[in-house]
């Protein structure tokens, strides 16, 4: 067995319709094993947006007065890293394929702070 990559579609004398073409028409097919794992990553990111979006209905369901200000970070930050996903696993994509370095994550500092804020305000209403 070779560590070869199989061709690219368009290699195989077909042309290759896969979309979105700004990222799969440009440079070289990537180790399907890098491209699986920025496909992992994608749904990871679409999984916690799913999970922010469950613990703001929770919270805005279950919390105490005043603590609707946490839903509405959670679900703010639900909507952006969701939002984030695609473009993220876009870029990533196409960086492998041009054999670039992968772009900077700011999504996950903006969201690990977004957390410990609504965190921190569950916790500020429930102690008050």
């Amino acid at each position: 067995m070779t560590d070869e990559a199989p061709p690219a579609p368009a290699d195989r004398g077909r042309p290759d319709r896969r979309w979105p073409r700004r990222v799969y028409g440009v440079g070289t097919e990537p180790d399907p094993r890098f491209t699986l794992a920025n496909e992992r990553t994608f749904l990871a990111w679409l999984r916690t947006a799913l999970g922010l979006m469950v613990a703001a209905a929770a919270v805005k369901a279950f919390g105490a007065e005043g603590s609707q200000w946490a839903a509405a970070v959670l679900a703010v930050l639900a909507v952006g890293v969701a939002v984030e996903a695609f473009p993220r696993w876009s870029r990533n994509e196409r960086a492998l394929r041009l054999q670039l370095p992968l772009p900077s994550t700011p999504v996950a500092v903006v969201s690990a702070v977004g957390v410990v804020v609504a965190g921190l305000t569950i916790l500020v209403v429930v102690l008050i």
